[in-house]
């Protein structure tokens, strides 16, 4: 029996930013977390926006069928480029079957670490 893909093709983060620093044994970073209920492995195509420059557009990302991936954004390329640290940016989520989609920030740049995450935002079409 196949298991059904649950959640929607389309997300949306709008409060993207990798902290230049950190302070302890933590790195700030952040993760766009991803769960694939299907038995199909999903197929993502992320694009980034930023205030000041043309975006950062389909990078891709395969999440196994039954599996959850953690993606942290400094792993995430394009033509070898980076996302830059210290810059505010948006994350735009497209997937070619339904997923869920969770976004966290660990901020180190304080001996006080936050740690904040939300589901993104999902757009159904």
């Amino acid at each position: 029996m196949q298991k059904q893909a649950w959640g929607e093709r389309h997300w949306f983060i709008p409060d993207g930013y990798i902290p230049e620093t950190s302070s302890g044994s933590l790195t700030s970073h952040e993760s766009v977390c991803v769960l694939n209920t299907s038995d199909r492995d999903a197929s993502l195509s992320f694009t980034i926006y930023f205030e000041d420059r043309e975006p950062m557009e389909h990078i891709a990302f395969t999440v196994p069928g039954r599996r959850t991936k953690h993606i942290r954004t400094s792993l995430l390329q394009k033509d070898g480029a980076p996302i830059p640290v210290g810059v505010p940016y948006a994350i735009a989520v497209e997937s070619d079957i339904p997923v869920v989609v969770q976004y966290s920030r660990l901020d180190s740049t304080q001996a006080e670490n936050a740690l904040m995450s939300t589901l993104a935002f999902p757009v159904k079409g």
